[in-house]
């Protein structure tokens, strides 16, 4: 038997489409079709990618923001504030480090490059809900996205590791500030999916066979298949989870090897 979830009524803010890749659009779209209006943010170098889907959106609202603008995430807030008043979920799929740091050893970075990865991935979560939870309602629900490298020395994966793990602290510690008022917040955390925040991982292609050879499910995983974990966590079906880590990965994560 089947469960359809509706979401008609709800509002969402959405952080992270780059373009039809994303797992944030295939999250936006998902909740979309559920019937919830979707406020989504973009940025400059992504424009021309991710305002073209908008179409694709019931009467979204939309505005350029990047998370270390303090101007950009007021306006964008302003905005969401005046066009919505009130929220009921925020997805957070956001994550950034220099190219050079997603390659050879982690003990080379730099402090700057430890810095930004670590504003940009893991302090704009807090900043972020920081934001919505005026406008949020009781029984709200906050998606963290992040990966198997936070837990696990994944080579390659370097200072973005260190910063997801950053992250999934930070959704336990919210998750406790934020639990009076019956918001929730989690993490998903997704197997390898190839997006372009992906494609300045080394050897990302490896990864995904890697997965294949040792998931239980033989495969990998799809966009699609995570955007379902989190119109779960944002339903009523998943009322009673919170500060939780939850892995759409094909159950890679689970093997020793």
């Amino acid at each position: 038997m089947s469960v359809a979830i509706d979401l008609k009524g709800k509002k969402a803010i959405v952080f992270g489409i780059a373009n039809d890749k994303s797992i944030a659009w295939h999250i936006a779209k998902r909740l979309n079709d559920a019937g919830c209006r979707i406020a989504a943010s973009y940025q400059e170098r992504t424009e021309q990618f991710s305002l073209p889907l908008m179409k694709e959106l019931n009467n979204p609202i939309f505005a350029k923001c990047d998370v270390v603008s303090d101007e950009l995430l007021d306006s964008f807030f302003a905005k969401v504030k005046e066009e919505f008043g009130e929220v009921d979920f925020l997805v957070h799929s956001i994550a950034f480090a220099k190219r050079e740091h997603l390659q050879g050893k982690f003990m080379e970075i730099n402090r700057r490059g430890y810095q930004v990865a670590h504003e940009v991935s893991a302090y704009s979560l807090a900043e972020l809900t920081r934001r919505v939870a005026p406008m949020m309602k009781n029984k709200g629900s906050i998606i963290a996205m992040t990966y198997l490298g936070s837990e696990k020395a994944v080579p390659g994966y370097n200072i973005m590791g260190v910063a997801k793990a950053a992250l999934e602290s930070s959704v336990r510690y919210l998750a406790c500030d934020l639990g009076e008022r019956q918001i929730r917040v989690n993490a998903i955390s997704a197997g390898p999916i190839a997006t372009l925040a992906a494609s300045g991982i080394a050897n990302f292609s490896d990864m995904l066979l890697n997965y294949v050879a040792k998931a239980p499910l033989k495969r990998n995983i799809t966009a699609d298949e995570v955007a379902d974990c989190a119109l779960f966590l944002c339903s009523d079906l998943s009322k009673a989870i919170t500060g939780q880590v939850i892995y759409v990965d094909a159950g890679y994560s689970i093997m020793g090897t």
